[in-house]
C-alpha cells in the first residue's frame, strides 16, 4: 500500500496539544528546537480503540500536567494519529514525523506489525519508541534494538502466567485459537512452550483472520477437539467475539476452559461478568491495587469518563519517566535519555522497584487475576481479584534465553 505525504500528513491528529510554555529567553541548548515532541501512534477507530485507542492520549497529556508542563524550560508537544493497524500507514505517519516534525520520542505503537515497522525507522533516525501496546515479546528479543523499550507485556509473560498456572492445575490438553499476525503467531508460540513445558499436550490449533467478526467455526473445531483448554490467542474486539461465541455454544458450560491471553477490564465490560466469571488472565496493572493506583485510576476516569487500562497506565508510567530523564539530564538526546531511564528504578503507579534491562524489557511485577461472578462485584469496576502475584524475575523471558545482540554473553 503506497501513501503519499501528504496522506501521512493528513493522518495527524488536527490539534498538536502544547503542554506548558517555553520562556521568552534564550532557548535551551540542551533540548533540541527547545521543544520536546512526541508522537502517539496508535489504533483510534479498530478494535484496540477502547483499551488504548483516544484515551491513551489524555494518560500522556497526565503525565506532561504532573511534571509542571514543561522540562527545563521547553514545551511538551504531542502529535497523534490513527495508524489504522496497518504497517504501511504507521511507517508513512512516523516517517513524517521524523522528517517532517523533528519527534524525539514515538509512543503508543500497538499492533505488533505496526511496531516493528515504525521502531525500525526510529533506530535509523536515532530516535527513540517507547511500546506500550503491542504485545510480541520479539520487539525485545530478536528485533530488539538501542532505540526502543517495551514497557506493558509480552507474549512471554502474558503466556506464562497464564498458562503455567491452568496446566499445573492438571488441565494438561490444550487447543490454541490464534489472530493470524504477528502478534497471534508469537502468543501461539509462547503458549505452545509454556504448556509443553509443564507437562501439556497441544491436541490442534487454527488460525483466524485478524479482525476477525465470526467466530463460528473456530470455536465448533475447537470444541469438537476435546480439549481441556481453549487458549485465545488474540486481544481486543477478536477476543470479545471469541468468547461471546463461546457463550452462545455452550463451550464452558459444557466443561471447557477459555484462556483468554491478553484481556482488558474494558473486554470484561463488553462482555459482561455473566459470560466472563472464572476467567483467569494474566495483567500487568489493575487500577485498584492499591491507594495510590485507585487515586490515579479515579483521576483518570474524572476526565475521560472511564477507567483505565493497563496500557493507560503504563503510557503515562512510561511517558513520565522519560521526560523525568531529560529533567535529571538537561537534554533530550536519544541515548543519554535512554541511559538515564535505564540507570533510573521506576517507582510510580505503574510499578514498584521496576527496571530497564539492556534488551529494552522494563521488567516488573505481573498479576494473575480471575473475573469475579455478578454476586462478588460491588459496583461495574469491580472485576478482578488476584489470584497471586507474579515476580518480576519470574515474569519476563530471562535474559539466558535472549537472542537479542543487545545481551552480553
Amino acid at each position: 500500500m503506497q501513501l503519499s505525504r501528504r496522506f501521512a500528513v493528513s493522518a495527524l491528529s488536527a490539534a498538536v496539544i502544547t503542554a506548558g510554555y517555553a520562556p521568552t529567553l534564550a532557548a535551551n541548548e540542551g533540548i533540541s528546537d527547545n521543544e520536546i515532541r512526541i508522537g502517539y501512534l496508535a489504533d483510534m477507530s479498530g478494535i484496540y480503540r477502547d483499551p488504548i485507542g483516544p484515551l491513551g492520549q489524555d494518560a500522556i497529556e497526565m503525565a506532561i500536567e504532573d511534571m509542571g508542563g514543561s522540562v527545563h524550560g521547553a514545551k511538551v508537544v504531542v502529535f497523534s494519529a490513527d495508524d489504522r493497524n496497518s504497517p504501511d500507514v504507521g511507517s508513512s505517519v512516523v516517517r513524517e514525523w521524523i522528517d517532517e516534525r523533528n519527534v524525539d520520542m514515538v509512543t503508543g505503537l500497538v499492533a505488533s506489525s505496526v511496531t516493528l515497522a515504525a521502531v525500525g525507522l526510529l533506530e535509523d533516525a536515532d530516535k527513540l519508541g517507547l511500546v506500550n501496546g503491542a504485545v510480541s515479546s520479539s520487539v525485545t528479543n530478536e528485533h530488539c534494538s538501542p532505540n526502543h523499550i517495551h514497557w506493558v507485556y509480552d507474549t512471554w509473560a502474558m503466556s506464562n502466567g497464564t498458562a503455567k498456572a491452568i496446566t499445573q492445575e492438571g488441565y494438561k490438553n490444550w487447543y490454541l485459537l490464534s489472530a493470524d499476525y504477528s502478534f497471534g503467531h508469537a502468543l501461539e508460540a509462547d503458549v505452545e512452550r509454556v504448556v509443553t513445558e509443564n507437562g501439556g499436550t497441544i491436541v490442534g490449533s487454527a488460525r483466524h483472520p485478524f479482525p476477525n467478526n465470526d467466530f463460528s467455526s473456530f470455536m465448533l473445531q475447537a470444541q469438537a477437539s476435546g480439549a481441556d483448554v481453549i487458549a485465545l490467542n488474540n486481544a481486543g474486539g477478536d477476543t470479545i467475539n471469541a468468547v461471546q461465541t463461546a457463550g452462545e455454544f455452550g463451550i464452558t458450560q459444557a466443561g471447557q476452559i477459555l484462556a483468554g491471553m491478553v484481556l482488558f477490564s474494558t473486554d470484561i465490560r463488553s462482555i459482561g461478568l455473566e459470560n466472563a466469571q472464572g476467567l483467569q488472565f494474566t495483567k500487568a496493572w489493575y487500577y485498584d491495587l492499591n491507594d495510590e493506583t485507585r487515586a490515579w485510576a479515579e483521576r483518570f476516569r474524572e476526565r475521560t469518563g472511564s477507567m483505565p487500562t493497563m496500557v493507560h497506565a503504563g503510557l503515562y508510567s512510561s511517558t513520565r519517566h522519560y521526560l523525568e530523564a531529560i529533567e535529571a539530564t538537561g537534554t533530550d538526546d536519544t541515548q543519554t535519555v535512554r541511559q538515564q531511564m535505564a540507570d533510573t528504578p521506576i517507582n510510580d503507579i505503574f510499578a514498584t522497584n521496576g527496571y530497564i534491562r539492556e534488551d529494552g524489557r522494563m521488567v516488573h511485577d505481573m498479576y494473575l487475576v480471575e473475573v469475579k461472578t455478578p454476586e462478588e462485584a460491588v459496583d461495574e469496576d469491580d472485576l478482578f481479584r488476584i489470584v497471586r502475584t507474579i515476580p518480576a524475575e519470574e515474569a519476563f523471558r530471562p535474559l539466558s534465553e535472549s537472542v537479542c545482540p543487545l545481551v552480553k554473553s
